[in-house]
């Protein structure tokens, strides 16, 4: 039986790369560097949101900005080499591709450091947007035509929600699969390592 070829979206942070070497990493140089006390271990428990979301609770709303863009530029020499890809990342990426669809990441993250880590990692999605965050990661999926969206927090199945397309979540994350499917994931998968088979059956289907 022929597979229908689908546009897969995929998250970035804990769902494609377990980042949190390198980002605990950076909130520690930018601690050292800005005098600012940052519980990295903390901030790395909370990935998902935005960047501003996290410095909030460490800088005064004034400084964030300045702070945000520092931060960025710390990234790209403490953040890179330490992330790895999570269990089945590759795969899962290929998996679309092999099924004659499109793969795209929609991130929160500064997307020139989003592409940094797939470079890196070997990762190839079709496409990269960043800058992304809940609801509005939908501003992507509607312009690529993604049918699935894959992610591990609440925010992505908000986003795969409010795009129409089919919210995969992975517990790999923040959130639990409970809480998850609460949000309203159709589909929990226990990591992207089972993603796909799923997808081949998704695809025949």
């Amino acid at each position: 039986m022929a597979s229908r070829a689908v546009t897969v979206g995929f998250d970035l942070d804990m769902t494609l790369i377990d980042s949190r070497p390198g980002i605990r990493a950076t909130y520690l140089a930018l601690a050292a560097e800005t005098g600012t006390y940052i519980d990295a271990d903390l901030a790395v428990t909370r990935l998902g949101p935005p960047l501003e979301v996290e410095l909030a609770h460490w800088f005064p709303e004034e400084a964030i900005d300045e702070v945000g863009a520092r931060y960025r530029e710390l990234y790209v020499s403490h953040a890179i080499e330490p992330t790895v890809p999570m269990p089945g990342a590759r795969e899962a990426v290929e998996a679309v591709r092999r099924t004659g669809g499109t793969a795209i990441v929609v991130t929160a993250k500064h997307e020139p450091n989003a592409k940094l880590h797939l470079d890196h990692l070997g990762i190839e999605p079709d496409a990269v947007i960043g800058w992304l965050w809940a609801e509005a990661k939908a501003e992507a999926l509607v312009e690529h035509g993604a049918g699935v969206y894959v992610g591990d927090h609440l925010g992505d199945v908000r986003g795969a929600r409010a795009a129409g397309a089919l919210s995969v979540a992975v517990p790999t994350g923040p959130c639990g699969a409970a809480e998850l499917r609460e949000a309203g994931a159709d589909v929990v998968l226990e990591d992207l390592t089972a993603f796909p088979a799923w997808l081949e059956a998704y695809a025949a289907a």
